[in-house]
């Protein structure tokens, strides 16, 4: 299980954000590490309509990417895990960041074991083991 759920300011448009290629790129690092099963990735983005980056310049903008993870992984593969996707966030924005004022967050979570509740049949649909 990774789910990236990202959030961004609404002075950001859709197609700047290039949801499609963005997410793509996501769930390419994630499965280039190995760790991740590709029947358990999820992506979505929420567009925050009330916002404020910095001194609250209507111009400045954010991308905050949440990635949640079921637990079970070392924390060296954790490490490898969140290396790789947040160079993978980081190269899909390069150039919006290098053309406008632009705050990228990323943090990484490990759901407990215990609180973790999940029925999917993609597999199915996938064909993957």
């Amino acid at each position: 299980m990774a789910h990236f759920i990202l959030e961004y300011s609404s002075n950001l448009s859709t197609g700047e954000l290039q949801f499609e290629h963005l997410f793509a790129s996501l769930h390419e690092a994630a499965l280039d590490t190995g760790l991740f099963p590709v029947a358990g990735l999820r992506s979505r983005a929420h567009c925050c309509e009330h916002f404020r980056v910095a001194n609250g310049d209507p111009d400045f903008a954010f991308i905050h990417l949440e990635v949640r993870l079921g637990a079970g992984r070392s924390e060296a593969e954790k490490q490898t895990a969140a290396d790789a996707i947040f160079a993978a966030l980081s190269n899909h924005l390069k150039e919006l960041y290098e053309q406008r004022a632009l705050a990228i967050s990323f943090e990484m979570n490990e759901l407990p074991a215990s609180l973790k509740f999940n029925q999917n049949n993609l597999r199915t649909y996938l064909a993957e083991p």
